[in-house]
């Protein structure tokens, strides 16, 4: 990555202004060179009826920080990403306090880019394991 660590996360956090991203309360707190990390809050605004974080939260957690660090590996005035498929493995439940989903790189091609996203909680325990596939796509010119 071309990007300091401050760049990436206030890239971000800027980018997810008006969006999915906000209305969780998504935050990117942690970069390195082969991984994002982002924090989400738990709370009933993001719980399933029986007051337990929702599977699709953690999903949206997922692919947002994994598309998020895809974008740092393409030149974005040429290219663009998009999530092509995601899974999850829900191991844990949580009813309060922070998730954490943090993007690793398992295969970075010039048009696949596959992540590995660990969703943990403040404790460290592992909530949710998440693969997630983005394609890299030439961007059309205008």
């Amino acid at each position: 990555m071309n990007y300091t660590k401050e760049q990436i996360l206030a890239h971000c956090n800027e980018f997810s202004k008006n969006t999915l991203m906000e209305t969780l309360k998504i935050e990117y707190i942690d970069a390195g060179e082969d991984f994002l990390t982002a924090k989400m809050p738990v709370n009933p605004s993001v719980h399933q009826p029986m007051g337990l974080l929702h599977g699709g939260a953690s999903v949206a957690l997922a692919e947002s920080v994994g598309s998020a660090a895809s974008f740092f590996f393409i030149n974005p005035q040429e290219q663009e990403v998009r999530g092509i498929e995601i899974s999850a493995n829900h191991l844990k439940s949580i009813r309060e306090g922070f998730v954490f989903g943090t993007a690793r790189i398992i295969h970075k091609g010039r048009s696949l880019h596959l992540w590995e996203i660990k969703i943990t909680d403040e404790q460290g325990n592992l909530i949710s394991l998440c693969k997630l596939t983005n394609m890299v796509l030439d961007r059309k010119k205008s």
